[in-house]
């Protein structure tokens, strides 16, 4: 394998490349106000949720209030051949926005407008800072709604440039299959539009999906066009306690391979459930839990339900609850969602070295409990939950910052979880991205020959390697 697990191969490689007066002053005098280059503002834009704590800042930060101001600042990072690090609500867990090579940080929260709704076609054309909670307010009055949901409140462009998904993906597919077109400044500055608002096309390269995933190393999204959806008709929650984990993915495997069109199905260590109680003030259950959500017609979501909770019940699952407002479903997945900020709170200074991976479905269980064996037996705290009706689980070790005994006790338990996922056919990143954490592994799971391809797509696209340096594959 090529991920070795010593410490200093997980360690960024910091390759710093001057930031030259002239340019400094050619952004002033361009962006005014719009440029900081206060230290707190420069620590704020240099650093994510990753475990890497000891990268400097970028030299300074442009807050871009339009494609024009993306464009003018490319142009001038072009000609002095500084880095530029797109910028969106720095939920990172891969260390994606961190100035590993330095340069220059464009914030694009200020670009947050919907630009279009268009109901009849079930799209919505959006800037990249809008958020996924803001999207859907602004389209609730329509009827219709957008699903990805990462659990953090990511932008839009920032959601595209690490084709991420979360929860409702096992229903409604990930970033991948929900961005039509795309609007993207490129590294000599030019825009470009890629696809249209037609749901498919066979015209030429499909540029659109090129740039979905990229993690911002190929050109800075400036507007996404997005596939959205008719609010279910009915909406039903569930939760279910089992006593083993592997009861618990025994039924999310049998209830995806009969079919059933469940829309959210979630797995909770109990070791998580006891996080989120003391974090959240909740009662819930300290057992293996799934988490699971029904969209449908009435009549369809009760017999999901039943389905599922037959199921279930073959598997020993227990204290069923269920959650039809959506007050109660909101508890739920809020409860869900604040996993992370549990677990980190559970222990004061720590920081999380979050991973995920996706296997076939058939493989899940074969994957997923060897390594909560391993993770038990090396005594480090971890929390783990799974949008396990696709495949895909998160482990985060929590580790003392400072320990490098601890960092590498969690950088072997990834590198032995990442490996199983992979042998197992699957992927070294389900959702998160690649970014710094998981370029040993991009070889391991795509062979040399196609990572030599997209570092030639890279050459063709970025020849001055200024579009996020350092991310995906070293260079």
């Amino acid at each position: 394998m090529n991920a070795p697990t010593a410490l200093h191969h997980v360690t960024p490689e910091i390759r710093q490349r001057p930031v030259p007066e002239a340019l400094l002053a050619a952004l002033k005098d361009r962006f005014g106000a719009q440029l900081s280059t206060a230290m707190a503002v420069r620590e704020q834009h240099g650093r994510d949720e990753s475990a890497f704590t000891s990268v400097p800042p970028p030299a300074a930060v442009v807050f871009a209030e339009s494609t024009t101001d993306v464009q003018d600042a490319v142009r001038l990072c072009a000609q002095h051949r500084v880095p530029v690090i797109p910028y969106g609500v720095g939920s990172s867990l891969e260390g994606h926005l961190l100035a590993v090579q330095g340069g220059i940080s464009i914030d694009l929260t200020r670009m947050n407008r919907v630009l279009s709704v268009n109901a009849e076609d079930l799209t919505v054309t959006v800037q990249p800072g809008v958020t996924r909670k803001q999207l859907n307010e602004e389209i609730k009055s329509t009827g219709l709604f957008f699903p990805i949901d990462p659990g953090a409140d990511a932008t839009i462009g920032g959601m595209s440039a690490t084709r991420a998904s979360g929860t409702n993906a096992v229903r409604y597919g990930t970033m991948r299959e929900n961005v039509l077109a795309l609007e993207v400044v490129t590294a000599q500055g030019e825009v470009i539009r890629t696809g249209t608002r037609a749901k498919k096309s066979s015209a030429g390269y499909d540029l659109t999906r090129l740039f979905v995933g990229s993690e911002g190393t190929l050109g800075v999204i400036t507007e996404v066009t997005l596939r959205i959806y008719p609010l279910p008709e009915a909406v039903s929650a569930a939760i279910c306690t089992f006593p083993t984990i592997a009861d618990a993915v025994n039924t999310v495997i049998q209830t995806i391979q009969l079919g059933v069109p469940i829309a959210r199905v979630e797995l909770i260590d109990a070791g998580t459930v006891a996080m989120l109680n003391r974090y959240a003030k909740l009662s819930l259950h300290e057992g293996h839990m799934l988490l699971m959500e029904f969209h449908g017609s009435p009549a369809g979501v009760r017999e999901q339900a039943e389905t599922v909770q037959d199921i279930a019940s073959e598997h020993h699952g227990a204290d069923f609850q269920w959650a039809d407002t959506p007050e109660e479903r909101t508890r739920l997945w809020t409860a869900r969602h604040n996993a992370y900020f549990a677990a980190v709170q559970s222990r004061p200074g720590c920081r999380a070295i979050s991973t995920d991976t996706c296997v076939p479905i058939s493989r899940l269980a074969d994957c997923l409990l060897d390594s909560v064996a391993e993770a038990d037996a090396s005594g480090i705290p971890y929390f783990l939950v799974g949008h396990v009706g696709d495949g895909n689980f998160h482990f985060g070790y929590l580790i003392d910052p400072e320990s490098a005994e601890e960092r590498a006790k969690a950088e072997a338990l990834n590198h032995a979880l990442v490996s199983r996922a992979i042998a197992l056919q699957g992927t070294c990143t389900g959702e998160h991205g690649v970014g710094l954490h998981k370029m040993g592994f991009l070889i391991d799971e795509a062979g040399e020959g196609a990572v030599a391809m997209m570092r030639t797509i890279k050459q063709a696209l970025d020849p001055h390697n200024i579009m996020n340096p350092g991310k995906v594959f070293a260079a």
